[in-house]
């Protein structure tokens, strides 16, 4: 290690010790009582924490230790801004992190972050994720980026030759297991490989590509955590050559990350000779609804709501596909038991275009007890099988956020070398050199530790660092992909650039797969504070 990422090292252990700080004053006085001080612990912490797994990058290359001086420098500066002023309500003194203040001073200084423009640094990924990175960028390059902005001027559904594409390069199938059909291996390069392929679609587009190909992996992964031998064969072949495309019906108009509230019910009826349920309420915020062969429903199978997510139960439930723009499904009109009624209302969004959003509405759909994920053992388990679907969807949702954040950098860098402006290319002053270099950083940052964190998952940890690298990154993609924009100015503004999208695109990604505000604050900060109580 050399003696810039010791000094870099050192700054961080400050860095740390205020976060530490901050943490031990949130077991004294509670979370809910300091949801401010929680909430900026929780971010500050996924910084240094992404800071730490940037110190190997460092030692690989000088474009990579200077990428990696650059970003601790960036989350020093962060944290002092957080802290200045607030000192006594962190628990730390005014000059807890004047250890940090010289390495700072030199590594986020204008002079130090304008040389680094330009400068990307490698991925380091071995040969076989190289191959699927090329694999998956041809065909965003190819296939999506040409359609991304008729998707989203028109609002318009994402073509079949996209799925029935990305289907024959096995695409829905990295998550799923060898024994139903899928490519999974169980180790950490299944995890790696969703984050390079996922990265990669979101660049090309994020509402047509990153995000298509989680919806199977939600529903596989509740399979493999609940389902039966007969549900798992059933299904999850069909879901890696989508032959099945399922969409996910979880959120209620009154309940989103509070799923022990969900009102929707299923109670047991016998329709035709056949066993099952009838399904009744409302879902919200069911992308790719209209789309979806079948739906991954949450309902209420015990009608006492004390019971809370204990009497939740996790079905699949059939559907025909209804038109993208609102639809109505009569039972009658499939094959099976049934006389219920689905309606879907379209709800439209600046951004994140191509899947759509409903609200579903159900009456009286009849679900065959079959269909409940677990036979009668799953009864009441929903809450967890649900919760083992969405293991995987915060990484995910960092690696999305890595991929819209590359195609807005790679949108500026090329505007700034072309746009000439008093006699020069944009990119050629200072402060854009700065923000381009800043964007580089970040961006490499998160990359790296998102595989950091698939290492973890593959292993059955990373929980609290999935959590991190989530916030982290998605509010970084907010910064990215502004700055962007306004590199290009005027035209920044203009939907014939592209840049624009990833700017509405990105602010998706701080909202759903958990709030920012809720991640921070019931997961992140939580931890952290368990973990504390626990090693004092």
């Amino acid at each position: 290690m050399t003696d810039a990422l010791a000094a870099a090292a050192t700054a961080l252990d400050a860095a740390q010790g205020v976060v530490d700080a901050g943490i031990a004053r949130l077991a004294d006085g509670g979370i809910d009582a300091q949801q401010v001080l929680a909430y900026d612990v929780a971010h500050a912490a996924a910084a240094v924490r992404t800071g730490r797994s940037l110190l190997e990058y460092g030692t690989k290359g000088s474009v990579e230790e200077r990428i990696t001086l650059a970003f601790i420098a960036d989350a020093l500066a962060e944290l002092a801004g957080k802290c200045f002023g607030r000192e006594a309500e962190w628990g730390v003194d005014a000059g807890a992190l004047d250890p940090a203040r010289e390495f700072t001073a030199t590594y986020r200084s204008p002079e130090f972050l304008a040389a680094l423009a330009g400068e990307e640094g490698p991925r380091h990924l071995g040969d076989d994720f190289e191959m699927v990175q090329d694999v998956f960028r041809r065909f965003a390059e190819e296939k999506l980026k040409p359609i991304a902005e008729h998707i989203h001027r028109h609002n318009a559904d994402i073509p079949e030759e996209i799925i029935s594409g990305l289907a024959e390069m096995g695409a829905f199938g990295l998550s799923i297991s060898e024994n139903y059909g899928g490519f999974a291996s169980g180790d950490e390069s299944d995890y790696i490989g969703m984050i390079v392929a996922t990265e990669e679609l979101s660049r090309g587009s994020l509402g047509a590509g990153g995000s298509l190909i989680t919806r199977p992996e939600i529903l596989a992964r509740a399979l493999e955590a609940g389902g039966t031998e007969e549900q798992k064969h059933e299904w999850l072949p069909k879901l890696a050559t989508a032959e099945v495309m399922n969409a996910v019906a979880v959120t209620e108009p009154d309940y989103g990350s509070d799923v022990a509230g969900v009102k929707v019910t299923a109670k047991e009826a016998t329709v035709d000779g056949t066993d099952g349920y009838l399904i009744n309420g409302v879902k919200t915020w069911c992308t790719f609804g209209a789309r979806g062969d079948v739906l991954m429903l949450l309902a209420r199978t015990d009608p006492d709501r004390s019971a809370g997510h204990r009497g939740l139960s996790m079905f699949i439930v059939p559907k025909l596909r209804g038109d993208g723009h609102g639809f109505v499904i009569q039972q009658a009109d499939m094959d099976g038991p049934g006389s219920g009624r689905m309606e879907g209302r379209p709800i439209d969004t600046i951004g994140y275009r191509g899947m759509h959003s409903y609200e579903i509405s159900l009456e009286d759909w009849f679900v065959p007890a079959a269909n409940l994920i677990g036979g009668d053992a799953g009864k009441g388990r929903g809450f967890y099988y649900q919760m083992a679907g969405f293991e995987n969807g915060r990484l995910q949702t960092a690696a999305r956020a890595i991929g819209v954040m590359q195609a807005a950098y790679e949108a500026a860098r090329e505007y700034a070398a072309n746009r000439i402006v008093f006699g020069q290319a944009v990119g050629d002053y200072q402060l854009n050199q700065a923000k381009l270099a800043r964007m580089a950083v970040l961006i490499q940052g998160a990359r790296q530790f998102s595989y950091e964190v698939a290492k973890l998952t593959a292993k059955g940890e990373g929980r609290l660092e999935a959590s991190m690298v989530k916030a982290y990154v998605c509010k970084a993609a907010e910064w990215v992909t502004r700055e962007a924009m306004q590199i290009h100015g005027g035209m920044g503004y203009a939907e014939e650039y592209d840049v624009s999208r990833y700017w509405v695109d990105a602010r998706v990604l701080s909202i759903f797969e958990g709030a920012d505000e809720l991640l921070c604050l019931r997961v992140i900060a939580r931890q952290l504070v368990e973990a504390h109580r626990a090693a004092a």
